[in-house]
């Protein structure tokens, strides 16, 4: 039964306090594990990924839910539970990012691996304290993965359910680490082309966040090809829209919105769909700038300044708002090729609006 339903699409069925619960619950069992066996060191560690989960939109459990509610699946704290599992996948993604890409902060806080380097210095440990940040980091991650399995199998939703989501499950976790590196490997050979762009978007991004948490969802209501079919063509192209806003916003966002630095991708590298398109478009010395400059881990804020305009004057960030629009156009298209369950369909809907707009 549906609970006090609100007007934001993520709180529909009290969604995202319920889904903060079951993590709450999971990882108090988790934090008497780890005082158990060495509470002066593992305690930071446990408060470290509390602290850092407690921040999530719960994005991608929403998905799953809806998913599931929509293909007939009847609302339960275990189905919540176990879909609650993929923000420990969430976890993983984000801490590695942060280690790979170098960044300071997130969600407004200290990235993890700058947190451990920091009470390295403060508690004047031998050896470096970046090193170790870096190392602390990967592991909190690495206990991110591990239990994302076991809460999704402690959730206590039906075993035969999780056995018919348990593929997606693995293929969303194998496709989201392929696209990390993809990530890395466009940066490193400097690879900018829209279709690259696309493709490291989709699976860095756009499948782990819509695409396969609908089809856990689907996979655990049992539910049809035609249910499976309209999902993937919801959530691919909704996928994508996404992570290009995600990309706008890596440039052009209010870092009191983002939680990051103001034209921190510039600084990264990043070679995103919105800076391919601008390298396409552009020659001369804007070319030169752009190609000098992305990458600059000192670029200040007039540099910053000067590659936005480039990016902007190119007519890159009208492309890129364009294919927003008709990837989420395509995306709401896909929900009446079968017949879902109208108030599932109706979040589904309002969720596409709300992930490509940024309002969550």
């Amino acid at each position: 039964m549906t609970r006090d339903p609100s007007s934001h699409p993520l709180d529909r069925a009290d969604l995202r306090s319920r889904v903060g619960a079951a993590l709450s619950r999971f990882l108090a069992g988790q934090r008497s594990r780890m005082e158990a066996i060495d509470p002066e060191a593992l305690t930071p560690v446990i408060d470290t990924i509390e602290r850092f989960l407690s921040g999530g939109k719960r994005l991608r459990p929403a998905f799953a839910y809806w998913g599931y509610r929509g293909a007939g699946g009847v609302d339960a704290d275990a189905a919540v539970a176990a879909f609650a599992s993929l923000e420990l996948v969430q976890g993983l993604a984000l801490i590695h990012d942060d280690v790979m890409d170098g960044s300071d902060t997130r969600r407004g806080e200290p990235s993890v691996h700058r947190r451990f380097a920091a009470a390295h210095r403060s508690a004047g440990w031998h050896g470096s304290p970046d090193a170790f940040g870096t190392a602390a980091a990967i592991l909190c991650g690495d206990l991110c993965m591990v239990w994302s399995d076991e809460l999704l199998h402690t959730s206590g939703l039906d075993p035969a359910a999780i056995a018919r989501l348990r593929p997606q499950f693995d293929e969303m976790r194998t496709e989201v680490t392929v696209g990390q590196y993809l990530d890395v490997q466009t940066q490193a050979a400097a690879l900018s082309t829209t279709a690259r762009a696309s493709l490291v978007a989709r699976f860095k991004s756009g499948k782990y966040t819509i695409e396969r948490p609908l089809l856990m969802g689907a996979a655990a209501a049992d539910a049809g090809p035609d249910v499976l079919a309209a999902y993937s063509g919801y959530g691919l192209p909704l996928g994508e829209a996404f992570q290009l806003r995600d990309d706008v916003l890596g440039v052009f966002g209010d870092p009191a919105v983002t939680g990051k630095p103001a034209g921190d991708d510039l600084r990264e590298g990043k070679r995103t769909y919105l800076v391919a398109a601008a390298m396409e478009a552009i020659d001369g010395t804007d070319r030169k700038d752009l190609e000098r400059h992305l990458g600059d881990p000192d670029l200040d804020a007039a540099g910053v300044d000067r590659l936005r305009g480039i990016i902007d004057g190119s007519g890159a960030l009208a492309r890129t708002e364009a294919r927003i629009a008709d990837l989420t156009a395509n995306a709401l298209a896909a929900l009446d090729t079968a017949t879902l369950e109208p108030e599932a369909k109706a979040v589904l809907t309002a969720l596409a609006e709300a992930a490509t707009r940024r309002q969550v």
